[in-house]
This record gives structure tokens, sequence and C-alpha cells, in this order.
């Protein structure tokens, strides 16, 4: 008789399992959408004061600063002492709560995050891929929120969207101003982060001297569209490992992979050209070739960093992973991807991971194309 009972537990555990599932499919899109969102207008959103960025404390990271996070490296790598070029670094975005639409500067990332999201584990996972050749400056900026991604084309995002680029822009000035005039630079960022760093590229870069000084920017986690988006860039994406003056970009996913989420929001806008985003094929470079469509094998991967709670004692492991470019212009894993944790996103979506999947991989094509842009000088 108890083992009769504990099989029909069992069975009506396992129908509610797959009731649940089935649910997430159906309505789980609009449930972070309600929940995620900001339900105050823009007008009505607290807004905190400007950043002045001649401030220290304006800084997650830069040259005269502590910077453990932008300075760290799992086992095996060092910092350089001697860099030879300026990362200007924009982290992705790290507010979730919905009361608001931008971030305050000053964060309490236990509650406004938790702890994956802080800022400074971001640095220190992603920004520290440029620390073998690179001194690093990472301004704070009052981020859009979480919801303004799924609101993308609604003008309050827009606006939010606007406010946090105002900061980044102003952070880049101070950057210019404080280094030589011809040291070379390296742009980078992550998610919200990327899209602030190629709308530097369109409205303050390109055409611009400032523009032959890069030696290659890296904006994963954004889709940039090729029609809309990226003749107003002036620069092409990266189609081979030491090309300079070129875009990486990438958006990592597990299959089955759906996008919707993102692509849906982003369809509703236009490029920064005015055309229509919808549809359109995106950047896709895989971080294991340094080439636009190239496929890629495990045996490719130089490591990938597999993140523990604090990431101090995270481990480089080679061999994990394989990409390639598919469909509209997402990098897919493969129907086996890694263990990685706990935040794999709705979709099969690894965007929290696109630095940690290739760290490795990415450090060897910063110094890969460093190398070839001095020699070229």
């Amino acid at each position: 008789m108890a083992a009769r009972v504990f099989l029909w537990i069992v069975t009506i555990l396992i129908a509610l399992a797959v009731a649940a599932a089935i649910a997430w499919v159906a309505v789980g899109d609009q449930l972070i959408r309600r929940y995620m969102v900001p339900t105050v207008s823009f007008a009505e959103s607290p807004v905190s004061p400007p950043t002045f960025y001649d401030r220290p404390d304006a800084w997650i990271a830069r040259p005269g600063l502590p910077n453990r996070e932008a300075n760290w490296t799992p086992a095996g790598f060092r910092p350089t002492t001697d860099p030879e070029v300026s990362v200007f670094y924009v982290h992705p975005t790290t507010y979730l709560r919905s009361d608001r639409w931008n971030a305050p500067i000053e964060l309490d990332d236990e509650r406004d995050g938790g702890a994956l999201y802080r800022r400074g584990i971001f640095t220190q996972s992603q920004a520290s891929v440029f620390n073998g050749v690179a001194d690093i400056w990472a301004p704070k900026y009052r981020q859009a929120a979480f919801g303004a991604f799924l609101a993308f084309s609604e003008p309050d995002a827009a606006k939010a969207f606007g406010l946090a680029y105002t900061d980044v822009a102003k952070a880049f000035d101070t950057f210019l101003a404080s280094i030589p005039e011809d040291r070379p630079i390296i742009l980078a960022g992550h998610s919200q982060g990327s899209l602030h760093i190629i709308s530097l590229l369109a409205r303050r870069i390109a055409g611009t001297p400032i523009a032959t000084r890069i030696v290659a920017v890296y904006a994963p986690g954004w889709p940039i569209s090729i029609p809309a988006d990226l003749p107003e860039l002036g620069m092409p994406p990266c189609e081979a490992p030491e090309q300079t003056g070129c875009l990486i970009a990438f958006q990592s996913y597990a299959e089955p992979a759906d996008p919707s989420l993102i692509f849906d929001a982003f369809d509703a806008t236009l490029g920064f050209g005015g055309q229509t985003r919808a549809e359109t094929p995106l950047v896709c470079t895989n971080p294991l070739t340094g080439g636009a469509q190239a496929d890629a094998a495990a045996e490719a991967d130089l490591g990938t960093l597999i993140p523990d709670e604090s990431l101090l004692d995270a481990v480089l492991e080679p061999g994990v992973t394989g990409a390639s470019c598919t469909g509209r212009g997402i990098l897919s894993l493969g129907a086996n991807p890694p263990e990685m944790g706990d935040y794999v996103l709705p979709g099969n979506n690894y965007h929290v991971y696109d630095y940690a999947l290739f760290w490795a991989n990415l450090r060897a094509d910063v110094e890969r194309r460093t190398a070839a842009f001095m020699a070229a000088r």
C-alpha cells in the first residue's frame, strides 16, 4: 500500500513538472516581461545625479586604483607590468530590480543583483581577458535596468539607454584625455556595455582620427545587424585572426536555441542607419577561430573559465566546447553544452558566460591582434 501511494506521489510530481514546463514555454516570456520591466514611467523613475569621471570612485578599474578584479588571472597567467595599449571596458547589466529605469551609481550588489551580478565579478571574468597587454579603464555608470531590454522598442526604455550612454560617453572623454594621444585603444563591453561601445563607434569615433588608434572592438552579447548597424560603425567584422581595426561580436546559445526573448524586442527597432533590424543577419565572430563564419570543434578551445561562487578558485579547462555561427547569426554551442552554472537564461541562452566560455581564446586573440597592430606601426 505504501509503495502504491509513493508511486502515485511520484506520478503526480512528474505531471506537475511537465505541466510547469509547458506553462513556461507558453507564457514564460510574458512572465519575465511582467515582473522585470519597470512599473513606473521614466519621468517618475528616480534618477541619480551625474557622475564626475575625474573622481576615482566613479571607476571600477583604472590605472592608479588597486584594480584587484581587472588584474585577476587564473593559474598560469599574469597581468602585464608594461601595457602597450589601453582598454575602455563597459560592464553589462547588473541591476535586476524593476523599481526604476536606471540604476544608481552606488549599488547594493547583493540586494540589487546577487553575487554573480556584482560589477566587480564581471570585470574579473571579462576585463581580465585584456590584462595581458593592456591597462584597463572600467567606468561605473547609470545603467539601464534589466527590464529595459525587454521593452527595448518602447520610449521609456530608449530614454533609459540614452541616459546610460551619456555617462559612458563622458567616461570615454575622460579616458581619452588621460592617455597619450597616440596610445592604441581596445574598446570592449558585454551586453548593455557592448551596446554603448558600438554607440560610441557610430556617434563619436567612425571617420575620426580615434578610429585609426583602435586595435579591435570586442562587443559580445549584443546583436549587431549587418545591414542596419554595421555601415554606421565604420569598422568591418573580424574575419582573420591577425586582422586589426575590426569588430568581434557573438551571442552564445545551446541547442535547441530560442533567441526570441531578445530578438523580438531588437527586431522592433531601427538600426544606426535608420533601417529596420527585423529579421536581418547579425555579426557573428567565432572566438575559437578569430574568423567570421568558421566552425570549430572543442579541440580548438584553449580554455573555458569554469566559474565558482567567487571566481577566486575558477580554473581554465581546455577542450570544453566547440562553436559555430548558425542561422541568422548566433554562436551555437551545440546540443551538449558545458555545465557552467545556474545562470543560463531562457531559450538556452548562455549570455552570462559569453566571455567565460572562450576566456583563453579571447585572451590569445587580444594578444595576437595587438602584436599585429604594433608591428604595423
